[in-house]
């Protein structure tokens, strides 16, 4: 489940952590969409988002029709979510995710697990390591930006299977499907997650590439699509979106 920081009201100043720094998440993006994707409006109305499972809310925002631009990742004691929000912001994202998880900090037991150790070697405890420690945060932003409908509306991988014999990867047949985007021709015929795309029209599904053709190819048309679901294989009539 995702919750709205709108709600919980941002903060209106930064963390004298990075006042004299560069915004950390500025600093630590990393692009992911080779295309410079960015939202479709011209001013967006950049929205702030506090995740709880990151693979989860990656799919939810795929099938929501949603691409991923990229992501920001670092360790430090604390950063402030506006920071998220201004970059999300610069780089005309429409929905920034941020996650906070606990890294480290010397507690309690571990102190007393050093004396303990110390006291068992005849030891002496460097009163360094008795000091206590900030506590350090993994901080972790994902940028998202708004698709047209899709053509067709699907996300896919290509996946392999290692040869029991030879140990070499072996490519299984088709493309999975790891996210059907709402309200596509792919989700109105009724193409699942973990389903396997084998051919569209006349194109057999192989790659990547396929797919991405063989959709140019039948755009504004109705075709058969292929697919594997488990041990059965199903076979649908799809209308495919034309690009406006």
């Amino acid at each position: 489940m995702l919750f709205s920081l709108a709600s919980l009201g941002l903060v209106m100043f930064a963390h004298q952590l990075y006042a004299a720094d560069q915004n950390p998440y500025e600093k630590n993006y990393k692009k992911q969409n080779a295309n410079d994707l960015r939202s479709l409006q011209a001013k967006p109305d950049t929205k702030i988002f506090v995740g709880n499972h990151k693979d989860e809310d990656n799919i939810t925002m795929l099938e929501d029709g949603y691409d991923l631009m990229g992501t920001s990742g670092f360790s430090a004691m604390e950063a402030s979510s506006d920071f998220a929000l201004q970059h999300a912001k610069s780089i005309k994202a429409d929905i920034v995710m941020v996650y906070q998880k606990y890294e480290s900090a010397k507690t309690a037991s571990s102190k007393l697990q050093l004396i303990k150790e110390a006291a068992n070697k005849g030891g002496e405890i460097d009163p360094n390591d008795l000091e206590d420690e900030p506590t350090q945060y993994l901080y972790h932003a994902s940028y998202w930006a708004k698709l047209p409908m899709p053509l067709f509306g699907v996300h896919i991988i290509k996946l392999k299977q290692s040869e029991a014999d030879e140990g070499a990867p072996k490519a299984l047949p088709g493309l999975r499907v790891i996210a059907v985007i709402k309200t596509s021709p792919a989700s109105n015929v009724g193409l699942m997650r973990g389903d396997s795309l084998l051919k569209l029209g006349d194109v057999t599904l192989n790659t990547a590439d396929d797919l991405f053709t063989a959709v140019k190819r039948y755009a504004g048309q109705k075709v058969p699509v292929a697919f594997q679901r488990g041990d059965v294989s199903m076979r649908q009539l799809v209308q495919l979106n034309v690009r406006k």
